[in-house]
Order: C-alpha cells, then sequence, then structure tokens
C-alpha cells in the first residue's frame, strides 16, 4: 500500500479555509500565512484575489466585529477598541466606527458587567474597580455604582469608618 504525500496547499486555499473559520484583518490572516512559510509574492497573490471576490475587506469586517461587541453591551467602547487593534485592525479604522452617543450605551454596559461579576455584597468602591479596569471612565464607574446601589441595596456592603 503506497501512501501519498499530501501537498501543501497554496496561499489562497489556506487564506480561505481560515476565513471561513473565523473573520480576520489582513494584517491577522498575513500574519499567519506568513507563519505557515508562504512567500510575501504568494499572500499579496491570494489577498488580490480574496479582495476580488469580496472576502477580504477591513472596513467592513472591523465595523461588523464593532457592532457586534457594541450591541453585545458587555464592553466598554475603549474595551472594543482594543480588542479590534489588537486582531490586526488599523487604529484610525476602529475609531471610525465609534458611534458619538456612546455615552448610554457605556452607562448600561457597566451596569450590567457589575450585575453579572458581583453575586454577593460587595463594597462600592471594588465595583468601580473592577469597571475601571475594563475601561470604563470614572464618571461611568459613578453612574453605574449608583444604579447598582439602588437596584441591588441588599447587595453592597456598607463603608466603615473608624475615628482616630
Amino acid at each position: 500500500m503506497r501512501r501519498r504525500i499530501k501537498e501543501k496547499p497554496t496561499a489562497l486555499v489556506k487564506a480561505v479555509e481560515l476565513l471561513a473559520q473565523q473573520e480576520h484583518s489582513e494584517a491577522k490572516l498575513r500574519e499567519k500565512l506568513m507563519r505557515r512559510e508562504y512567500t510575501e509574492d504568494e499572500i499579496d497573490y491570494a489577498f488580490e484575489r480574496l479582495r476580488e471576490k469580496h472576502y477580504l475587506n477591513d472596513e467592513e469586517a472591523c465595523r461588523r466585529q464593532f457592532g457586534y461587541f457594541f450591541e453585545d453591551g458587555r464592553m466598554s467602547v475603549r474595551q472594543i477598541c482594543q480588542k479590534l487593534i489588537q486582531r490586526g485592525f488599523p487604529r484610525e479604522l476602529v475609531y471610525s466606527c465609534v458611534p458619538e452617543d456612546k455615552e448610554e450605551h457605556e452607562e448600561e454596559a457597566a451596569f450590567r458587567a457589575a450585575c453579572g461579576h458581583f453575586r454577593s455584597t460587595v463594597k462600592s468602591d471594588k465595583i468601580k474597580q473592577f469597571l475601571y479596569r475594563r475601561g470604563f471612565s470614572f464618571s461611568v464607574c459613578e453612574a453605574a455604582v449608583h444604579r447598582f446601589s439602588e437596584e441591588y441595596p441588599d447587595r453592597i456592603e456598607e463603608e466603615q469608618y473608624f475615628d482616630e
């Protein structure tokens, strides 16, 4: 019985496989193909063909992914932007996706994050720290903690002050 030696797929075929699994930015897709030892020429040809067929478009992909995370409502806009930049989208493109009226979204997202994370009694400062580490502004953290303490007064631990 003879074994067939499996030939390495072309950069175009591999790129289509990768895009079928998950949407990628051009930069991230190029990085993945380079790691698989495809030449620059092969990758450039593959990208040219993918753009012709509308399989690769950073602007549309970035807007789609931003919209998905924004509508999901669990992340701050700052956190969404960082995630998309890490995925290889250009900084200018990512920030162009940020809507003008983001404040209402931020307050709702911060409140949802606090509700999902803190299920037992906690000090309000701990909630603020948690939200601030996730990219929410100070004013948004304050508003979320205020709403949290109004809706769940039994979950807020009283602050104790000691006189010296």
